[in-house]
């Protein structure tokens, strides 16, 4: 078990290193040479050169970018052109948001999709089976913007019962939680219709039913816990994503998220901001999914089995 562990945090290096080479090399290539906008059309050659060096732009990408990764390496990711504050405690002060929201669509959905999916593999054909499904190809279909102005027409102006933006307590957080984990229920209610709909025709099930066993037994303990494998493979790879890419929930719900933090400093051209705030969220979203592989070594026998011998 320890040794498959070990394998996924070696290989998270490389892929850290890599990422954050791409994400840093874009910033800097596609945006030029900052210093000319934040020193204005008046600066000398000696104040450019003096400015460069004093926001760590001199020498080649290569030289910046390892410098980069020592400063990252110390909690340092630079500091803002706008606030002129350090950008990784600006990025602390929104993440919370953001792992608040993602918690809970993640509840949202998993309590939405796992009940349904299974009582639609339980009654297949059925009209049960039939009205899931529809309703999840009409939450796979949804745009997360279109829902969310819709939810905030019908629930914050008409009816009054959410804000229709910010973050002022609880309620908040229903509307974005509700926009985002829409097309995530959906996918994770067909995963799982699917994933049982494999397990419930196996033989061994069978022979449960013909020992006595009680049905919900059968289908809470054998076969639920048979299929959790793609389930739990869609939640890691859909919670990595709703981390990294709730960009427009943020948006329109004015959530004072890292979606809307980069939005925002896109805007004012912050890009010591940007590329901190991107580099972060990667590191974060790759750790997420170290954690799906190792429930993986829990969950599943066979990976138990390769590397116990």
């Amino acid at each position: 078990m320890w040794r498959y562990i070990l394998k996924r945090l070696l290989m998270l290096i490389p892929v850290l290193l890599a990422v954050a080479f791409v994400i840093y090399a874009i910033m800097n290539v596609a945006e030029g040479d900052p210093v000319y906008s934040v020193a204005g059309a008046d600066a000398t050659e000696e104040q450019l050169a003096a400015l460069r060096e004093e926001m760590g732009l001199n020498g080649s990408l290569i030289e910046r970018y390892f410098r980069y990764i020592g400063n990252l390496l110390k909690g340092d990711l630079g500091v803002s052109y706008v606030s002129k504050q350090d950008v990784m405690k600006i990025y602390l002060q929104r993440l919370p948001n953001t792992l608040k929201l993602a918690s809970m669509t993640m509840i949202f959905a998993t309590l939405i999709a796992l009940p349904l999916g299974i009582i639609a593999a339980v009654n297949q054909n059925s009209w049960i089976d039939t009205l899931s499904m529809v309703l999840a190809l009409i939450g796979l279909s949804m745009p997360n913007f279109w829902l969310g102005l819709l939810l905030i027409i019908l629930f914050a102006l008409k009816l009054g019962w959410f804000p229709s933006g910010g973050n002022e307590g609880f309620k908040s957080i229903i509307l974005p939680a509700f926009t985002v984990g829409a097309g995530l229920a959906a996918l994770l209610t067909r995963t799982t219709r699917s994933s049982m709909l494999d397990v419930i025709r196996q033989d061994y099930l069978r022979t449960a039913r013909a020992k006595g066993v009680p049905e919900k037994t059968i289908i809470r303990k054998h076969a639920l816990r048979n299929a959790l494998i793609p389930i739990i493979t869609i939640f890691g790879v859909q919670f990595s994503n709703v981390l990294g890419g709730s960009v427009l929930a943020e948006t329109v719900f004015a959530w004072p998220g890292v979606g809307r933090l980069v939005v925002d400093a896109i805007d004012q051209r912050d890009i010591p901001t940007v590329t901190g705030a991107l580099v972060m969220t990667t590191m974060l979203v790759t750790v997420v999914n170290l954690l799906i592989d190792i429930v993986y070594a829990f969950v599943d026998p066979r990976i138990k089995a390769k590397y116990s011998k």
